[in-house]
């Protein structure tokens, strides 16, 4: 039997005579590696039960250390144990516990006001062209002054009472509270608007159903921020013509040279600047849980 030539054709398949071999199979592209066991681990971890009491502990520790082995001057800063002790002279006077009060006051007064109008005003200027025309911009202009700068212009118009004082505190707080409200509420999907257009959903259901969870996360952002401010305009207001508060203890303490006065008060300052944003993780924790993030 003859055997069977392959036919030549330029660029056509080759034709194998009887009993040829099959041509080499043409090398293979390396495909990825084998899947190891374990994957590599690229998110910060898991999260630690009152984790985030590891700094200030640490930070406290080193003081302690500094002060006990004698390269901490008292006199510029005084140590741990002078600083407890003097905290527990104040309680048992009564100043501390009053002065607390009073600022506490102050601070729930502003930061109430500024979260109300801070809120109110982003949802006005998010939900209408008009309202964002005649509120963006001078939010905008005041969140380039800090309300520390306006304290001449607030103590002419309110003087030196409570309600400067308040307005101080409150200003800040609004300022963060729109900036926060307003950026997460106009960065909501048009798509879940039109959504809400086509099941002919009320202004009042939707603001409910999509403007409400759309713009919680940046409300948390801006309370956060709120509270960290109104501790900050605490701290300078109490120490401007005041008669009471933490700020004014620590005035006069400054007057008498009592470093230990003052540790004090900004202790009592870090402790409930630290503890107001604990509540509002806590609270945003249980509010957003739907969400996962790297926060945990």
């Amino acid at each position: 039997m003859t055997d069977l030539l392959p036919t030549a054709r330029t660029g056509g398949p080759a034709v194998l005579t009887k009993g040829a071999a099959p041509p080499a199979a043409p090398p293979q592209e390396p495909g990825p590696p084998a899947a190891r066991g374990t994957r590599r681990r690229l998110g910060p971890g898991r999260s630690l039960p009152f984790g985030r009491l590891i700094g200030p502990v640490l930070l406290i520790a080193a003081w302690w250390a500094a002060s006990a082995s004698g390269y901490l001057d008292p006199r510029i800063l005084s140590g741990p144990g002078s600083v407890i002790s003097t905290a527990s002279d104040l309680v048992a006077t009564g100043r501390l516990q009053d002065n607390v009060l009073i600022s506490l006051q102050r601070a729930g007064l502003g930061l109430f006001f500024g979260v109300v109008s801070g809120v109110v005003l982003a949802v006005a200027a998010g939900l209408s062209r008009s309202g964002e025309y005649l509120i963006d911009g001078p939010l905008q202009i005041k969140r380039a002054i800090p309300s520390l700068a306006m304290l001449p212009l607030l103590i002419l118009w309110l003087g030196i009472g409570e309600e400067m004082k308040v307005t101080v505190i409150a200003l800040g707080v609004a300022v963060s509270m729109y900036i926060n409200t307003f950026a997460f509420l106009t960065s909501i999907d048009s798509r879940y608007v039109e959504l809400a257009e086509g099941l002919d959903l009320s202004r009042a259901q939707f603001i409910r159903k999509v403007v409400v969870p759309g713009s919680l996360p940046g409300f948390f952002v801006g309370l956060r921020l709120g509270v960290t401010s109104s501790w900050v305009g605490l701290i300078v207001v109490e120490q401007i013509n005041a008669t009471s508060g933490i700020g004014y203890m620590m005035f006069q303490a400054q007057q008498y040279a009592q470093s230990d006065v003052i540790i004090v008060g900004l202790v009592a300052y870090g402790i409930f600047g630290f503890a107001s944003d604990a509540a509002v993780r806590a609270i945003e924790r249980r509010a957003l849980s739907w969400r996962r993030t790297l926060a945990g």
